[in-house]
């Protein structure tokens, strides 16, 4: 403290008052934390003089913690702030109005309202109107004319219940999505020590002074200084940018930051930094949360023009990008290292080659077969409704200037501005119909409502496309442990002094100087957080926490009547000399003790025949260690590890290496020479059962034309009787079964480089990969996905749980975490977390994704319906009688109840098990199959011929007044009214028909499982009646007899008689049938929209059809724009930490632009939403994947 600058001191004294006793301030602690390595070191012993002292100032115990007393955590939060960083404020019910109203065509048909509405009130002396043609004169009496005005006040007032409803829904999609979000926040647990005791708080809760245990896995929620810490390395790509991972110890470089991973080791650091103070949130806080989405859009258009430079610019003015001075640059050499590439010429370009060469990962190819139809859809109208128009208009000026041979006088030109408009209304409102913008909204609502229900069964989607691509999953590579066994591990066989037993052996039976050694070795070489607690309930299982094999070890040390617990208190964490944590590369943990002698003992657990291999002696029947020789071990391994591999157990082997004093320290860092020259002391055999609903649901899979693929880091005998226990495996069956080795020889070629066609001569049978590292999973999903040999691109699912999981889960279409075991690492690659771990929860995922996607074609079948009949009705009825039979606001009505209510009804319907009785539809298969363009035709057919013979024969068949030919603002006729009634009563009975797309002929089948649909379908129902019988002139109704109202019934109900005669008739028999709503295949799109892409992780194909179809009617389909907002909003926030390292890694793979990262420029990136990069440069850059890849 002495050599403390004075300025230095007297700051800390005055502001230490402030904080209220505390012995540092906020500005202090953030400022040291923007230092690394030695200058971290330095500040801290110039200021603090050393970590423990820097405990005594924050009030805190390295051992104990802090007292957890709520009014000290009250004031840590005041004085330091909270772990939250505030998320960007949701938009409100009236932005959301705002954006609804934006459609083009309601503005259209708004305008034309509006103009018809001034028109309506000028009234010319009648004596002129006779001279102004037949459609002007004719029958209106007084009140008539005076109610002109209704129907463009009644346009004006279902425009604003179409906005309103179209607001609703959004407002209560993003409210759903950020219950959800704050949902996984508040999930996201961590383990700190409050009071002596180990327990796990909620991240939000963490404040400055805190001590948290970190360990293997772990997304650290703020920043912190370590304590203590064995074998700790860190992933800090997200925050430098380097891929390389950085070693913590106290004595080099002991400074941990928010939102990096731990990929090895474990450790205790305090609390220094958190929420928007910590490293992250400086950086989220500087890229700005909550801007204008206007400004965003500038600085995207900016950024790209930005690129384009670059491109162009020579390279040696990329080689130094300037860095922010918020992403502190790490004094090693790799940032260096890594810039090095970009330097020469070759480097930038084979990065560009290699870039263009990666296969992309396409995204939600759903939403971008659907894009594409409702641009093809959205044209056809947009053509029809122009034809419409125009005819009106020449039929209507041929009729009164060349067939009465009338002047164009002045006083008439108000009443045919008004037939003009008129005419203009009615094609605006075949548009309307035509484009199908309940579509964009079929998809969300059924998204949204799957994400729901799929929460009740265990699975939790981060990403919206991950659910529907579930649907069309072709093959599953999951983990065994704890998917498909219960990860309840227990010793259950042990072979000790030279003896086998076949269940635990008593203590009386082993020696007591081995006994001592096993317990010790136990204890002190288990993580100090896995621990045996007493069960919750009396009677029950123990509990266990922490790693399931040594939670096993932990109870086999019990079941031998011995304590661990005491050797624990009388040897902390903080007394073992050092630690080797287990890793996929040693797949052993080592721990070394410091005796009394100056001697170290070091204590070995791991992989039965990776251990013995290393060991040269074994403990006898005496307690005795005895030579172990290779020709021993052969024995071993087929007398005891074998048969116990074969019964589907875990073997671990447990040994110890003494070092004598005599000869010195021996070189730590040196592991070959450490890690050798063991005793072998004991080999367990661990069971972890199979869960008992696992081998239905891999039948089911299998029935449903899923392979199911089993990837461990188990012994392939083990590995094997699993898969067979599971149903995997069938007795007979020819499939390969391989070690990652052998996998790694068959798939390489000469020169060592993994080959294409090698792997698809394997995958195809493969069914078990055991003794896989991570990288191995990587190569298989990577040669899966990007085979060739089998017809359609295969879609595969991943389940992962830790760390080194990351990659694979990421390259999978759908990567599933575990939400239990997972580590924060593995949750943050996935597309969705099993709640329950089970793999059966993963087929209820299936179900739901090929749900969606069968509700979507049912809405689909049951809108193109609509949409062919009412636009062709629309169209021939203008053109033949002049005036649309289905008026402005009737149209409107329809058009509510086809977009908004039929999505809500066809799109809420629940699953059921029949999904899983058909194969994967494939990522190719059109959206309209052959059957429902069947069932489209045929019913439009009906409908047609029933609605055209209503408007030419109505009048007689029913013996009323025709209602052709009306003069302007004649009165609403019965006969119209019989014609648009009609028309929706076939509607409502054709919903029913649709909830069967693939020709089944019972459609009432399981309707009352989805209430949603029964009330919507009764809902519309009354709301008809009352329409028809009490809405009058505004919709142009004349109420109707209960004769009327019989007939327009019965003929609706005629569409459910007419289905059962369609789904007679053959598809195959129908060869002019054609599908539609394909998805743009990777060969279809264009050189130039590719390169494009090029900045994109994924090619989101809804993005590309959007930008194809931009025409100014269709950017009025930024209700799609929308959800996709909401979408990606859920995306890019999936957890607070999530959102934080996205940002961050974000920044740090823009700093190849020569803009700042301070600047807004990053804006565009950390809040726009239908970027791909934004949503999905997601976090983890594990290990093999080096951040700086991408070189734009």
């Amino acid at each position: 403290m002495a050599n403390n600058s004075y300025s230095g001191v007297k700051n800390s004294m005055v502001e230490a008052n402030h904080d209220g006793e505390f012995g540092c301030t906020l500005n202090e602690l953030r400022s040291l934390m923007e230092l690394r390595g030695a200058d971290a070191l330095g500040k801290i012993g110039e200021t603090y003089g050393d970590v423990q002292r820097l405990c005594n100032r924050l009030k805190t115990s390295p051992t104990d913690g802090l007292s957890g007393q709520p009014g000290d955590i009250e004031k840590r939060k005041t004085v330091f702030g909270q772990n939250f960083i505030p998320p960007k404020k949701p938009k409100t019910f009236l932005q959301l109005v705002w954006e609804a109203l934006q459609d083009v065509t309601l503005i259209i048909l708004e305008v034309a309202a509006i103009v018809s509405l001034c028109l309506s009130f000028y009234r010319p002396p009648d004596t002129e109107r006779e001279n102004c043609g037949r459609a002007a004169g004719g029958v209106e009496d007084e009140n008539e004319s005076e109610a002109g005005w209704i129907e463009g006040a009644a346009i004006l007032l279902s425009v604003i219940c179409v906005v309103v409803v179209t607001a609703f829904n959004d407002w209560s999609k993003e409210k759903q999505f950020r219950g959800l979000q704050s949902r996984i926040e508040q999930e996201q647990k961590f383990t700190v020590v409050r009071g002596g005791q180990v327990i796990q708080i909620p991240v939000a809760e963490i404040v400055v002074g805190d001590i948290a245990q970190i360990k293997y896995g772990d997304l650290l929620p703020a920043d912190g200084v370590l304590i203590q810490g064995n074998d700790l390395k860190i992933d800090e790509s997200s925050l430098t940018g380097e891929s390389d991972h950085v070693k913590k110890t106290q004595e080099k470089d002991p400074m941990l930051l928010s939102g990096t991973h731990v990929m090895e080791g474990s450790g205790k650091m305090v609390v220094t930094a958190v929420g928007v103070n910590s490293q992250t949130g400086i950086i989220f806080t500087l890229l700005g949360g909550g801007d204008d989405d206007d400004d965003e859009e500038e600085e995207k258009k900016k950024e790209k023009e930005e690129k384009k430079k670059q491109r162009k610019r020579p390279e040696h003015l990329l080689s130094h990008p300037p860095l922010s001075p918020t992403l502190p640059q790490a004094p090693t050499d790799g940032a260096a290292m890594e810039m090095q590439p970009l330097n020469s010429d070759e480097g930038a370009d084979a990065e560009e080659k290699k870039k263009a060469n990666l296969p992309k990962k396409e995204k939600s190819v759903l939403q971008g077969k659907l894009t594409k139809l409702a641009v093809q859809i959205g044209k056809a109208g947009l053509v029809m409704s122009a034809i419409t128009v125009i005819i009106l208009v020449v039929l209507f000026v041929v009729d009164t200037f060349w067939i009465q041979k009338l002047e164009w006088t002045k006083d008439c030109t108000p009443i045919y501005i008004q037939f003009f408009v008129k005419f203009f209304i009615i094609g605006v409102t075949v548009l309307v119909v035509a484009v199908p913008e309940g579509l964009p909204l079929a998809v969300t609502i059924s998204l949204a409502y799957s994400v729901k229900k799929m929460m009740k069964d265990n699975n939790l989607v981060r990403h919206l496309d991950a659910c529907e691509t579930m649907g069309n999953a072709t093959a599953i590579c999951s983990d065994k442990t704890g998917t498909l066994t219960m990860n309840r591990m227990t010793v259950v066989q042990a072979y000790v002094a030279e003896k086998h037993y076949k269940k635990v052996p008593e203590p009386e039976n082993i020696p007591s100087s081995t006994l001592d050694i096993l317990i010790l070795g136990i204890a002190v070489n288990c993580a100090y957080t896995t621990k045996i607690m007493p069960p919750e309930k009396e009677g029950g299982l123990p509990r266990q926490v922490g790693n399931k094999t040594e939670c096993a070890l932990l109870g086999f040390a019990n079941d031998l009547k011995r304590d661990y617990q005491a050797i624990r208190n009388e040897i902390p964490e903080e007394k073992l000399y050092k630690v080797y944590t287990f890793n996929s590369v040693r797949k052993s943990m080592s721990t070394v003790l410091k005796m009394a002698d100056g001697s170290y003992r070091m204590f070995s657990k791991g992989a039965s025949e990776i251990l013995l291999k290393k060991c040269y002696k074994i403990l006898t029947a005496n307690g005795e260690p005895k030579v172990f020789r290779p020709r021993d071990r052969d024995d071993m391994v087929k007398k005891v590890i074998e048969p116990m591999a074969s019964e589907g157990l875990r073997t671990i082997c447990l040994g110890y290496r003494d070092f004598p004093a005599s000869e010195g320290e021996p070189d730590w860092e040196n592991e070959n020479d450490i890690l050798t020259g063991l005793t072998c002391v004991c080999v367990v055999g661990i069971e972890d059962p199979v869960r008992p609903e696992v081998p239905d649901a891999i039948r089911k899979c299998q029935r449903a034309g899923i392979t199911v693929r089993m990837v461990t880091g188990d012994n392939i005998n083990t590995a094997r009787a699993i898969a067979t226990k599971c149903g995997i495996l069938q007795p007979g069956d020819d499939f390969l079964c391989l070690e990652g080795k052998e996998f790694n020889r068959r798939i390489r070629n000469e020169k060592g480089e993994i080959e294409q066609e090698r792997i698809d001569k394997i995958w195809p049978k493969l069914r078990v990969l055991a003794r896989s590292s991570p990288t191995d999973k990587h190569t298989l999903v990577k040669g899966i996905i990007d085979s060739t040999v089998a017809e359609q691109r295969q879609v595969v699912a991943v389940t992962g749980d830790g760390t080194n999981d990351g990659p694979a889960l990421k390259k999978a279409d759908v990567g599933f975490a575990m939400g239990i075991a997972g580590t924060d690492v593995a949750k943050e690659a996935s597309d969705i977390i099993l709640t329950d771990d089970n793999f059966s929860s993963i087929v209820r995922a299936v179900m739901w994704g090929r749900n969606v996607y069968d509700s979507i074609s049912k809405f689909l079948q049951f809108q193109l319906t609509v949409n062919v009949v009412a636009v062709i009705v629309a169209f021939t009825g203008a053109c033949i009688t002049q005036d649309s039979p289905l008026k402005a606001v009737q149209m409107l009505w329809v058009n509510l109840i086809m977009d908004t209510f039929a999505s809500l009804a066809l799109a809420t319907e629940p699953p059921t098990e029949a999904l899983l009785l058909r194969k994967p539809y494939g990522r190719n298969k059109p959206l309209i199959s052959r059957t429902m363009m069947k069932n489209i035709l045929g019913h439009g057919v009906y409908q047609l011929i029933i609605i055209f013979s209503l408007l030419f024969a109505g009048e007689k068949m029913f013996d009323i007044d025709s209602g052709r030919n009306a003069p302007l603002h004649a009165p609403p006729s019965e006969h119209y009214t019989i014609v648009f009634n009609t028309f929706v009563m076939m509607q409502l009975f054709n919903e029913i028909n649709a909830r069967k797309i693939h020709g089944e002929r019972n459609v009432f089948d399981g309707i009352f499982n989805n209430p949603i649909f029964c009330s919507i379908v009764f809902g519309t129902f009354i709301i008809q009646i009352v329409i028809v019988q009490f809405g009058g002139k505004p919709f142009s109704c004349v109420s109707l007899s209960i004769d009327q109202w019989l007939w327009c019934t019965f003929l609706g109900f005629g569409s459910l008689l007419w289905g059962q005669v369609i789904s007679s008739i053959p598809t195959s028999r129908l060869k002019f049938l054609k599908t539609a709503g394909h998805g743009t295949q990777k060969e279809e799109i264009p050189d130039e929209e590719l390169e494009e892409l090029e900045d994109m992780d994924e090619i989101d194909h809804a993005e590309r059809e959007l930008r194809r179809g931009q025409i100014l009617w269709f950017r009025g389909l930024n209700r799609i724009q929308t959800q996709m907002d909401v979408v990606s909003a859920f995306q890019s926030g999936t957890s607070f930490q999530g959102a934080l390292r996205r940002q961050a890694s974000n920044s740090s793979q823009q700093q190849h632009d020569v803009t700042n990262v301070s600047s807004p420029t990053h804006v565009a990136f950390s809040t726009t939403t239908t970027t791909a990069t934004a949503t999905n440069t997601a976090s983890a850059t594990v290990g093999c994947e080096c951040v700086f890849s991408s070189s734009a």
